[in-house]
C-alpha cells in the first residue's frame, strides 16, 4: 500500500501499480451510460442507441446519441453528454476537411485513429482530464468497417460491439446470436431485443435511435422503430 496514493488521483500520472486513475474513472463514467450497439450487416453497418430519458419532463427528439459524420459515416457513444457533442464536431470537422481536399469519405480507420489520437492527448498531459466517452464508429469506405474508440484511447475493430451499461450482457448475446452480414431487419431485431434486456426500465420506440450507413443509400435514419418491438 503507498501511503501518498491520492497523489495520483489528482491527475493523470501513473501510480506505482501502473494505473492511471482519472481513465479508469472515465471508463466508470461510461460504464453508466446508456447502451449503444454496432454491428456490421450484409448491406452496411447499422448503429442502435438507447436514449434513457430518466426525466418524463424531457422532450425524446432533442435527445441525440446517433450522429451523422460524413455521408457514409455514423457516430454512437456512450457516457457524458457534453464530451460526446464534442467528439462528434471534431469528427465532423476532420471528414469534411478531407471531404473538400480529396472529394471522397475518408477511411473510416484513419477517421477512428485521428479521434483515438485525439482521445490519448487527453490521458498524457496535465491539466486536462479524460474523455468520459466510448464511441462507435462505423461507415462505408467502400468495405464496412465498425471501430470501438475507449477513454483510454484504445482503437478495436469489430463485426458487432456494444458499449454503455449494458456491454457485458450484450457482448454475451451477441457472441450467441449475431450472424456475419446479418440481414439488416434482423440485426435490427436483436439490437432491439438486447436493449429490452439490458434495460433497467420498459423501453419505448421513443426511447431508441437506430442508423444504418449503406454504399447504396449512405446514412439514413430508421423511422419506423415501433414495428420491431
Amino acid at each position: 500500500m503507498y501511503p501518498n496514493i491520492q497523489a495520483y488521483d489528482r491527475g493523470v500520472m501513473f501510480s506505482p501499480d501502473g494505473r492511471l486513475f482519472q481513465v479508469e474513472y472515465a471508463r466508470e463514467a461510461v460504464r453508466r451510460g446508456a447502451t449503444s450497439l454496432g454491428m456490421i450487416t450484409d448491406t452496411g453497418v447499422l448503429l442502435v442507441a438507447h436514449k434513457n430519458i430518466l426525466d418524463p419532463l424531457i422532450v425524446p427528439s432533442t435527445i441525440q446519441k446517433i450522429f451523422k459524420v460524413d455521408s457514409f459515416i455514423g457516430m454512437a457513444y456512450s457516457g457524458m453528454v457534453s464530451d460526446g457533442l464534442h467528439v462528434v464536431n471534431i469528427l465532423r470537422q476532420k471528414t469534411q476537411t478531407h471531404r473538400m481536399v480529396y472529394d471522397e469519405t475518408q477511411s473510416i480507420e484513419t477517421v477512428s485513429r485521428d479521434i483515438a489520437e485525439e482521445m490519448q492527448l487527453a490521458t498524457q498531459y496535465g491539466g486536462i482530464r479524460p474523455y468520459a466517452i466510448s464511441m462507435l464508429i462505423g461507415g462505408v469506405d467502400p468495405h464496412k468497417r465498425l471501430f470501438e474508440v475507449e477513454p483510454g484511447a484504445t482503437l478495436s475493430g469489430y463485426k458487432a460491439d456494444a458499449i454503455g451499461q449494458g456491454k457485458k450482457v450484450a457482448t454475451d448475446i451477441l457472441l450467441k446470436d449475431y450472424k456475419d452480414d446479418i440481414p439488416m431487419e434482423d440485426g435490427i431485431s436483436l439490437a432491439v431485443d438486447i436493449i429490452k434486456k439490458v434495460s433497467e426500465r420498459k423501453v419505448e420506440p421513443t426511447d431508441m435511435e437506430i442508423s444504418h450507413i449503406s454504399k447504396k443509400r449512405g446514412f439514413e435514419n430508421i423511422t419506423q422503430i415501433s414495428k420491431y418491438f
